[in-house]
């Protein structure tokens, strides 16, 4: 056989083919790990069809159990042995399940076998005896570490003993909780509850009431169990309070003397008009010849909270501060984050700062940073801002089309109006030149509106609103992205052959090449096309083309909620692998250290080795980098659940009302809306899909009706009914409404229908 026919026999690998010579690769190396992009080279899948076909065999054999995968693209033969150690996982219908710690394919273990296991337990399972047809089992024969042994949920009190009833789905029954173990509770109120034992043969665990959180509905008591229920902290502790009560705000002249002064440059703060910390600053002055000096002045927290105080280790272990709809929890005392520290205007303060000197094109000329003192003389909302840049003609059109009242711009040729309208004016050019060059990098434009409410003096919702980010946001993203960057290069960006001292990164991964194909084959349906292959930044750029076709479609939103399901998630670590999302090779988070405790670091060790200090050791902050990620992401859960519980409450008391939305999610459950006028989410269950019987096309974002092919998608436009609203699930169902149902046929008429078929096709 000729190369040519070879190369055209090995092309036309059929389905059997693949799943053949996949079975062989792995049989052959058991103990090795292959990447997606591998696996494409050996399997000969050159094209977009080819590799389709490629990743439907994987998951087949994932799904048979002869391969493991991580999920990130990579795949080993699996190798099962009787015992195994791993995390178990809790599902509501009693088909709980076990991941082995190896990255396997989960494992089906029953309730009856899972030992009093809660949701997220490390456990030892033995493996059961497999039966033919059947999935594999496993049972629980040890739990080695329990995940949480603390829970939020609502009392009921008899007369001799209390149940704290959760919504929870790591347990999958009540606590017990005796008499004198109540702490005072009654039946409705909000509690958190510790397990203290779970005899073997009792259904339910015993506990004891740690704290009542209030009457259940009430907006603090809820708020509360929001934060508890993911294990963040809902009080501050006394004696750190105290701490900070005897910090001094006064600086000393040594202090200033010590530090570059920019009282007299002006300076001000840009910020939420709710907000109270305020941690970031920029000055402007001319710096002469087409150049101007910018500043990016942070607060210098670590000049007054030290490694290992009191203060200190609740800020590392709070990490962040976290942001409900209507309050904040922050990372530090009140009186160090809102008055000692905070920028506020007309007041001196320590800042460390990134003293840039840009050209009027946009180029940065040179840089340094230092610590100095400041004085802010205004401090500005965001909208005071936008409005002074729209009434000046400053504002891009995207802003301009917004929703809501825009100012009347000067006639061109005008003065510019506002207070510092100069200023912003020349600031917002320069954002918008750096912004510019940064997308033509390859930074990737996710620009995703978010639903947020207006809260009355009880805390119920009365309004939402969409927060968009405008040209006055973006001017100060811009600063603090650039200061981030320059920072991390400082320190990360050593010669060749030295080795750079270690520094908290903020570092974003490159997506997973398999769920980069499945974009490509979804977006394919509406006529796009995503570049999967080549550098990072031509995958970048061709991801950014894609976000900028969609702009003002109907798919744009589903096609960028699937683009972001395949980005991987930002974190911290000292292992620089750089940003991929902003297509930087280096960056840090150096701009917020009143609200994260990685700033706070970054700030310490720069400090440090700028006076000569060693290199930290990369193992204590790569754990204390692992900390800060975990509640990062702890936060944006409970910052989403109490979301989640405003909306329910909010359209709680719109029951029965019908409202114009889009399929913003399908499932095997049912399929989410959003309703275009306020934004919130609300599931159509599946259960309530009575006009056919419906299948979950994972791959294309649908479910399809078997008998009369009726479709939903990602993206359709439906008009729902609000049906149900529970607070306590914070689960909201709505019903589909003018869906018109097919015609139910008589079993007569299906049979009469299929005879006269048949006779059809008889005379053909």
């Amino acid at each position: 056989m000729g190369r040519k026919e070879e190369k055209k026999s090995r092309s036309r690998l059929t389905k059997k083919d693949i799943r053949q010579l996949l079975l062989d690769l792995f049989e052959k190396n058991a103990d090795r790990e292959f990447d997606i992009k591998e696996i494409f080279r050996l399997a000969n899948a050159p094209n977009h069809p080819a590799k389709m076909l490629t990743l439907d065999v994987l998951g087949e054999l994932v799904q048979d159990d002869y391969l493991t995968t991580d999920g990130h693209g990579r795949y080993r033969s699996t190798v099962r042995s009787q015992v195994m150690e791993g995390t178990f996982r809790r599902k509501g219908n009693g088909h709980n399940s076990f991941v082995p710690d190896d990255g396997g394919k989960s494992i089906l273990v029953c309730e009856r076998n899972s030992r009093h296991a809660m949701d997220g337990d490390r456990v030892r399972v033995t493996m059961l005896a497999r039966r033919s047809g059947h999935t594999r089992e496993a049972q629980v024969t040890e739990i080695l570490q329990r995940a949480k042994d603390t829970f939020v949920g609502c009392l009921q009190v008899e007369k001799g003993y209390g149940f704290l009833v959760t919504e929870n789905r790591s347990l999958a029954t009540d606590i017990f909780i005796p008499r004198d173990k109540l702490k005072g509770g009654r039946t409705g109120d909000k509690a958190v509850v510790q397990i203290t034992e779970w005899p073997e043969r009792s259904k339910s665990p015993v506990g004891r009431v740690v704290d009542i959180l209030g009457r259940q509905g009430e907006n603090d008591a809820e708020m509360h169990a929001i934060l508890a229920e993911f294990g963040l902290p809902y009080s501050y502790p006394k004696n750190v309070e105290q701490a900070a009560g005897k910090l001094s705000a006064d600086i000393s002249p040594e202090e200033i003397a010590r530090r570059e002064d920019f009282r007299e440059i002006t300076t001000f703060t840009i910020d939420p008009h709710d907000a109270k910390d305020f941690d970031d600053a920029l000055s402007i002055r001319s710096a002469g010849k087409g150049l101007w000096e910018v500043g990016v002045h942070i607060a210098d927290v670590s000049h007054y909270v030290h490694e290992g105080d009191i203060i200190d280790r609740e800020a590392e272990k709070r990490a962040t501060s976290v942001y409900l709809v209507d309050r904040t929890i922050p990372m530090l005392p009140e009186r160090l984050c809102n008055f000692i520290c905070s920028l506020r205007p007309d007041e001196e303060k320590l800042a460390y700062s990134a003293i840039f000197r840009i050209t009027e094109s946009g180029e940065i000329q040179d840089w340094h940073l230092a610590h100095t003192v400041i004085r802010s003389d205004r401090r500005f909302s965001y909208e005071e801002v936008q409005h002074i840049l729209e009434r000046n003609g400053e504002a891009s059109d995207e802003d301009l089309h917004q929703p809501g009242e825009h100012p009347e711009p000067l006639p061109a040729g005008t003065p510019p109006e506002g207070e510092y309208a100069a200023e912003l004016i020349c600031l917002n050019r320069l954002a918008k030149l750096l912004r510019a060059k940064r997308f033509r990098n390859g930074s990737i434009g996710f620009d995703r509106a978010e639903v947020r409410f207006e809260i009355d003096e009880k805390g119920r919702p009365v309004s939402t609103y969409v927060k968009v980010a405008k040209d006055a946001n973006k001017l100060i993203e811009e600063f603090m992205l650039l200061a981030n960057r320059y920072v991390a290069e400082m320190i990360g960006r050593v010669p060749k052959g030295k080795k750079a001292k270690v520094l908290p990164y903020r570092v974003h991964d490159v997506p997973d090449p398999e769920k980069l194909e499945k974009l490509n084959a979804f977006v394919a349906r509406f006529g796009y096309k995503l570049r999967t292959e080549g550098t990072k930044t031509e995958v970048s750029k061709s991801l950014n083309h894609l976000l900028s076709d969609v702009k003002g479609k109907k798919e744009e939103n589903m096609v960028e909620m699937v683009a972001l399901r395949a980005m991987m998630k930002a974190r911290y670590s000292v292992k620089n692998i750089g940003h991929y999302g902003l297509m930087f090779p280096y960056y840090t988070h150096f701009t917020s250290p009143i609200r994260r405790y990685p700033d706070t670091l970054v700030h310490r060790l720069l400090t440090r080795y700028a006076e000569g200090g060693r290199s930290a050791s990369a193992v204590k902050y790569e754990e204390l980098c692992e900390h800060a990620s975990a509640m990062e992401q702890l936060a944006t859960n409970a910052e989403r659940a109490s979301i989640k519980y405003k909306q329910v409450e909010f359209m709680g008391q719109r029951l029965g009302q019908e409202f114009e939305g889009t399929i913003s999610g399908v499932t095997e459950f049912g399929i989410y809306v959003e309703i275009n006028e306020n934004k919130c989410e609300g599931m159509v269950p599946l259960r309530d899909l009575l006009d056919d019987y419906y299948e979950f096309d994972e791959r294309n974002y649908c479910l399809v009706g078997r008998r009369y092919r009726k479709r939903y998608s990602l993206g359709d436009q439906v008009t729902v009914r609000v049906e149900r609203a529970n607070l306590e699930r914070k689960q909201l169902d709505f019903a589909l409404v003018g869906e018109e149902k097919p015609e139910r046929k008589t079993e007569h008429e299906e049979k009469a229908g299929k005879k006269k078929s048949r006779k059809k096709s008889r005379r053909k």
